[in-house]
């Protein structure tokens, strides 16, 4: 197989990162060019040396930098309002890239950028070109409700209380998000109001469901993943253990578990673990992914893999670890 050559824009951020480690063992796609506006000159190796024999010729170039013709996928991990213009500058020289935007700048779904929850949206992303792809709390609950909102089993708002790890904040540190800030603390933020709700709202509302997800963002002491503790009303009679079985009994990213799932089990995978309890009418579901992989970086590829023709999992089937 010819290699399909790859840009990541905002390689040097926590997600584009995550993209370059996970693209090192791709079969398909070959990364060519990575930008960044801090690192531009320098090596990829130096700058990451992690990575350090995986991109022995690769050096940063800044964002403005002529794209090859050779390239035909791009990955954009930058910050949230850097990316439309550079996908307006990308598209309009070149309409047949493909491109997915790991940014808010695109979602639900604007500019016709396809949402790239692969689980709830495969054929509609697989015909696209161009996908936004999801928050990485919106990931999370959404793949916890999923069963749920489909059937159109839900009764009034979903309750979500999340958890997440240092690392969602991004690679430069901020007051508050710092991890020596956090690391034995605990707080919620933007509670009823992050901006992820509206991407729970329009998948749902995709379903014909009228039910809500209200967020309750918290900070986690530990640097990576996401810990969803999704509260449900059933609206009425459901066997939920069958329906989830049968939901995603064929995903392979999606694994349910017994009791509780760990993050430390998806911690560096597109894995995204679920655990579902009944009382009478009320379910509580658990899950749990990584924020830089399922919930960005890996799910990225996930969408990717699919709007170029390859393998769903190609490049992705990383074990979790037990310790």
């Amino acid at each position: 197989m010819n290699p399909t050559d790859v840009a990541i824009y905002g390689a040097a951020g926590y997600g584009g990162q995550e993209l370059l480690r996970y693209l090192a063992g791709h079969p398909a796609f070959r990364v060519t060019a990575a930008t960044s506006s801090r690192h531009a000159g320098k090596t990829v190796e130096s700058v990451l040396p992690g990575l350090a024999g995986f991109y022995p010729d690769l050096t940063f170039v800044t964002p403005d930098t002529p794209l090859d013709d050779a390239v035909q996928a791009v990955f954009l991990a930058t910050p949230h309002g850097a990316s439309e213009a550079i996908a307006t500058r990308l598209l309009t020289a070149r309409p047949d890239l493909r491109v997915v935007d790991l940014s808010m700048d695109f979602r639900p779904e604007t500019s016709g950028f396809v949402y790239g929850l692969v689980e709830t949206n495969r054929e509609r992303i697989r015909a696209a070109s161009r996908v936004a792809n999801p928050g990485c709390f919106a990931t999370g609950a959404l793949l916890a409700l999923a069963p749920l909102y489909e059937n159109n089993a839900l009764e009034g708002p979903a309750m979500l209380s999340q958890t997440t790890g240092s690392s969602g904040s991004g690679a430069v540190e901020k007051p508050g998000t710092h991890h020596p800030e956090r690391v034995q603390d605990m707080r919620a933020y933007k509670v009823l109001s992050h901006q992820h709700e509206a991407e729970i709202r329009a998948e749902m509302a995709r379903f014909g469901s009228k039910a809500e997800g209200w967020m309750v963002p918290q900070s986690g002491p530990f640097a990576r993943g996401i810990f969803t503790v999704a509260h449900a009303t059933l609206a009425r009679d459901v066997d939920v253990d069958t329906l989830y079985r049968a939901r995603y009994g064929a995903e392979t990213f999606v694994r349910l578990r017994d009791g509780t799932p760990t993050l430390r089990h998806v911690a560096r995978t597109n894995f995204c673990d679920l655990a579902v309890h009944r009382r009478g009418d009320r379910v509580v579901v658990l899950s749990t992914i990584d924020n830089l992989g399922k919930g960005m970086a890996g799910q990225a590829i996930q969408n990717m893999n699919l709007i170029c023709g390859f393998a769903e999992d190609a490049g992705l089937l990383v074990p979790g670890a037990n310790a």
